[in-house]
This record gives C-alpha cells, sequence and structure tokens, in this order.
C-alpha cells in the first residue's frame, strides 16, 4: 500500500489534525464531511447542488445499489460516476450495516449475510468477497471492507466479541480478494481500501480491533458501531479511549455520525471524515441548525410571518438567495419538495462549514 495516501499536514491540537486523503479522483482535504447518497444520489438535492456546499466525497451504499439497479447495470453504464453525475470521490459503504439495520430478516454464517429483501421478497446473500466485486464494478474510490455490525440493546458481551472476530476474519478475505480484483491496476488508478473497527463499548475489545485492523493492508481506519443507540457519553468516551490508539500515517473515518456537536468532539480526538444523513433527514422535516448549534424547526407557525432567512450568517445558496422562514414554513405546510430541498442545502453547508473551520 502507498504510504502517502494520507498526508498529515498540521495538528490542529493535541490530536486534531488536518491534511490530505489522496484518491485516484484527486486530494480530498480533512476533516471532511460526507453527503450520504444512498441510492447514488443525496435525496432531493442535485450533485452541482451538493457540491456548493463544500463537499468533496459521496457516500453510497453497496446493499442498495446491488438491489436495484444492481451492479452490472452501473458498471455498463459508464460506473457511478457516470451514471449519478457526480465527479469527485465516492465511498460506498461494504454492506455490513445493513446486518445490523435489517436484523430481523437477515441471517448470519461465517461465509457471509443472507438477507430478506423488504420490497421484494427475495434473498441476498453478501459476502467478504461479493461486497468486494461489488463495490468494484460500481467504480468506487473508497472501499469498505465488510464487517459484523451488532446492536448495544441488550449489551450482550459474546455477541459483540463474536462480532468482533468475525469482522477481522471477513477483514482478512477483503483484503485478499481486494488485491486479486486490483492486481492489474497502477498504484494510482486502484481505490482505497478501509478496514473497520468493532467492538461495542468494550474498551479491550475496540483495542483489539483497532490494533489488528491496523495491521492490515488497509488504506483507512473506520470505527464502527457507534452512534447506533449509546448516549452521547458513552460514545465520548470510546472516543476518548481511542484517540491515543490511532495510526496516525492512516485516515481515520466516525461511521455515521453528523450532530453538529458531535463532529466537534470527534475531530479533536483525531477524526478526519464524517457521514450521515441526519442533515437531509432533518432539513426535509423542518429542521435546520443556525449559530452556535441551534436547531430550528420551520414548520412551526411562529415563522409563518418572519422575513429573516434560516441564518443571517450563513453563505449557503438557501440564505444567500434571500429565501425567508416564513416562505419556507408556507412550503413545508403546502408539502412542496422545494422546502426539503432549500433546508438539506442550508444543513449540509453547516457541517461543511465546520470540517473548513478546522482546516482553516
Amino acid at each position: 500500500m502507498l504510504e502517502k495516501h494520507y498526508q498529515q499536514v498540521r495538528h490542529i491540537n493535541k490530536f486534531a489534525r488536518s491534511g490530505f486523503l489522496n484518491t485516484r479522483r484527486g486530494a480530498v482535504k480533512t476533516p471532511f464531511f460526507m453527503p450520504v447518497a444512498t441510492r447514488g444520489a443525496v435525496k432531493g438535492v442535485t450533485p452541482t447542488e451538493v457540491l456548493a456546499t463544500g463537499a468533496q466525497v459521496l457516500l453510497s451504499n453497496t446493499y442498495h445499489l446491488h438491489i436495484q439497479p444492481g451492479e452490472e447495470i452501473v458498471k455498463k453504464l459508464g460506473g457511478l460516476h457516470e451514471f449519478n453525475r457526480w465527479e469527485g470521490p465516492i465511498l460506498t459503504d461494504s454492506g455490513g450495516f445493513q446486518v445490523y439495520s435489517l436484523a430481523n430478516v437477515r441471517k448470519i454464517t461465517e461465509g457471509g449475510v443472507e438477507f430478506i429483501d423488504p420490497n421484494s421478497g427475495k434473498k441476498v446473500l453478501i459476502s467478504p468477497e461479493s461486497s468486494m466485486k461489488i463495490q468494484i464494478e460500481l467504480g468506487s474510490d473508497i472501499i469498505m471492507a465488510f464487517d459484523d455490525v451488532p446492536g448495544l440493546s441488550r449489551n450482550d458481551k459474546k455477541r459483540t466479541s463474536e462480532a468482533v472476530e468475525r469482522t477481522h476474519r471477513w477483514l482478512e478475505r477483503c483484503v485478499i480478494e481486494f488485491k486479486k480484483l486490483t492486481k492489474n491496476l497502477k498504484e494510482d488508478e486502484r481505490p482505497l481500501l478501509f478496514g473497520i473497527v468493532q467492538g461495542g463499548l468494550d474498551e479491550k475489545l475496540r483495542k483489539k480491533s483497532l490494533e489488528f485492523v491496523q495491521s492490515q493492508s488497509i488504506d483507512g481506519v473506520a470505527i464502527g458501531g457507534l452512534s447506533v443507540g449509546e448516549s452521547r457519553e458513552k460514545m465520548y468516551l470510546m472516543l476518548n479511549f481511542l484517540s491515543t490508539l490511532y495510526d496516525p500515517t492512516k485516515v481515520h473515518y466516525l461511521m455515521g455520525v453528523g450532530e453538529p456537536k458531535d463532529i466537534r468532539y470527534a475531530i479533536e480526538k483525531g477524526i478526519d471524515m464524517f457521514d450521515c444523513v441526519l442533515p437531509t433527514r432533518n432539513g426535509r422535516h423542518g429542521s435546520v441548525w443556525i449559530d452556535k448549534d441551534q436547531r430550528l424547526n420551520l414548520k412551526n407557525s411562529r415563522f409563518k410571518g418572519d422575513k429573516g432567512v434560516i441564518d443571517g450568517g450563513c453563505d449557503c445558496y438557501s440564505c444567500q438567495s434571500n429565501f425567508s422562514r416564513a416562505f419556507l414554513n408556507h412550503l413545508f405546510k403546502a408539502k412542496d419538495p422545494l422546502a426539503g430541498r432549500l433546508t438539506s442545502i442550508h444543513n449540509l453547508r453547516y457541517l461543511q462549514k465546520i470540517c473548513e473551520e478546522y482546516r482553516e
């Protein structure tokens, strides 16, 4: 693996840092936030609008794109970038999160995970090897290893330990398959491969998992299995614990975290990259962030006569175009999809500005 895939430029504080992640589609400034384009598109927002918020990388989901339209179709049409018209790097989640989110319709074996597609009822098997193949065929620039994501609701240490060991075995299989599928590519032509750390809220398991993942031939380290129902305090304790253990030559990715407060804390504990559906999901329901991480619900009737923009200090398209809170309140009441589009743009820009502040 090329050691220069991650280049640290400077320390922001003891753990926080800024730098560059070098991908085959160019260098990406860290820290950064990835808007979620689960099925290839950020819901309700065009690629041009997403780019204008400051986004550098999109995240799409292997499981969902495998179900529809299928990687064969995407590859035939020129790959995911040609398909969704996003020119920058794309990271694809391996499908491992569906082990957690589709717990009622899946069966885990050593070979992989068998899902029952909730829409069609068909059985879908994803293994470490097929996950690598799907992501390669989609044309992903950052490929995630297939992992076993346990829930936290039962605090089942046995299940958590089993998930760690299985995740490690699956990572070894992912590395082997990844190398086989990319053996004919030059170093600057191949996608990056990230391993995922599991272990729940158990410090010993987390340390063991992090050490194992960092010992493998991977380009980045992702922290999975957080932001799945634990308290903010417990997540912070784990991020603080892990902050002294990271390999500084690799990029550090906290999966599924998108609250402004949490992003700030994680950056200051050594995290370089994030993703979450929160800014667009919240936006579509009228919830927006403004100065000092306050949250407003623009569906509230108190805004029906408010001529001010979402946030007077914001440089996003929605605020700079002088769309008033009253107008947005009206659009939400009229169920006009433009409302969610404008608020999503604002929320995405809000998170990008946090990352830019740390970079600058």
